[in-house]
């Protein structure tokens, strides 16, 4: 085991590909407003700083963004009707499971920091098997301030029974990166993920085309 004994994920992106299921339950809440919908690539751009922001920008994409009443109400059915189906077409990246299991045989503790909302984070990581390799799952529900701020790694840390100086974050976006940044740890970044700019421009320690590469590319970094 590297000396990172903590490794922190993003979800959305990172550990499992969900823009199908997001994109399928957006254009269901423009449609339900009379709205047109937007495409998968567009959906993927609007990933990664919560499913209110989400839904903002897809209503921005086909006209004006609501006031905030008529947006909180599209936000609750942008979440009901993707709660209805968080996992039709959602599945592990290639590679995820197997990576787990490798960190987890060498003595890592692993937890997941997500701007996803809790309880679809926890169902969808539920329902796709992966919950139970994580010691700590923390969505943007239980902090105060979430990713990219720092608070929201430091309260994920903090679940995992986790030190600062021994965590490592591993994620897809400049969010992520920023976060570790704050926080003054390493960040690795998939290249398969949803960031909205070339991967090789997100200021990572490190990028990895596959999430089997992850645990040679801790023991690197260290």
């Amino acid at each position: 085991m590297s000396r990172f004994r903590a490794v922190v994920f993003d979800l959305d992106g990172t550990l499992v590909d969900s823009a199908p299921d997001i994109h399928a339950a957006l254009n269901a809440t423009l449609a339900a407003a009379g709205r047109p919908g937007v495409d998968l690539p567009t959906t993927i751009r609007f990933v990664g700083d919560g499913a209110r922001q989400l839904v903002a920008r897809g209503f921005a994409a086909s006209g004006e963004v609501p006031e905030d009443a008529a947006l909180d109400r599209h936000y609750r059915e942008f979440i009901e009707a993707y709660e209805a189906e968080p996992i039709a077409r959602t599945r592990p990246y290639p590679g995820v499971v197997k990576t787990l299991l490798a960190l987890r045989a060498e003595g890592h503790v692993l937890g997941v920091c997500t701007n996803k909302p809790d309880a679809l984070t926890f169902e969808v990581l539920t329902r796709l098997g992966l919950a139970q390799y994580f010691e700590a799952i923390v969505g943007p529900d239980r902090v105060p301030r979430r990713k990219p701020d720092q608070a929201h790694l430091l309260a994920t840390l903090n679940a995992m029974g986790a030190r600062l100086e021994e965590a490592a974050m591993v994620g897809d976006s400049a969010n992520d990166v920023a976060m570790a940044r704050a926080a003054g740890i390493p960040c690795v970044c998939v290249t398969f993920g949803y960031a909205n700019m070339a991967p090789e421009k997100l200021g990572a320690d490190a990028l990895i085309a596959r999430m089997i590469e992850l645990p040679e590319t801790l023991s690197r970094l260290a």
